[in-house]
């Protein structure tokens, strides 16, 4: 008997003046999509935004997802460095109910593997309603990086990627049953919390 999976509506959001004005192709929302596409295991509805570094458009971007789309989980890439017009944690706070600090821990931890600049990231999580809300590096290879953790030779799990824990989050907010390819990365949750 197969069991029919939840579908889930995940919100991409690309944070680029140049990027958004089309100076240079847009490499985060390509990249977001491809993780989670080998990742996530339910049917997804995409819906993604190329937008400036604008704090007030990107706090409205991300109430539109959330409150207007009614995403279930919205991740951000660019604008988390500490330049003058760097305002994607200022602008997710704007709109949090609540604040997650692990995810941005756990991001620079794996960051700070491969470059010690990683300190500079401000990185932050964010639950608004029934949606977590992540801001992820700007990077391609640093998304992948972040969201899967780092693995050895043999593909065991050296340091664990965020998204190990965002099913579970979702599930304590309300929100549809996510599951993972164990391959990509393997969706923790309590015993208890677990479908057969």
């Amino acid at each position: 008997m197969t069991v029919s999976l939840d579908p889930v509506k995940i919100g991409v959001v690309s944070i680029s003046d140049r990027a958004s004005t089309g100076v240079y192709e847009d490499k985060g929302l390509p990249a977001l999509q491809e993780w989670l596409g080998r990742a996530v295991r339910n049917p997804i509805t995409w819906v993604p935004r190329l937008i400036p570094d604008e704090r007030a458009g990107i706090a409205q971007t991300l109430r539109d997802l959330v409150d207007v789309e009614g995403c279930h989980l919205v991740l951000t890439t660019g604008g988390t460095g500490p330049a003058p017009r760097d305002v994607t944690p200022e602008a997710t706070l704007d709109v949090a109910d609540k604040e997650m600090p692990g995810f941005g821990e756990q991001m620079r931890q794996i960051s700070l593997r491969f470059v010690p600049t990683a300190i500079l990231s401000r990185q932050t999580a964010v639950i608004r309603k029934q949606a977590l809300i992540l801001n992820l590096p700007g990077q391609p290879k640093s998304i992948a990086e972040t969201l899967e953790g780092l693995k050895d030779a043999d593909g065991k799990s050296i340091v664990p990627g965020i998204f190990a824990a965002v099913p579970y989050c979702i599930d304590l907010i309300g929100g549809p049953y996510i599951e993972t390819d164990a391959a990509v990365c393997d969706a923790f949750r309590p015993k208890s919390a677990r479908r057969s």
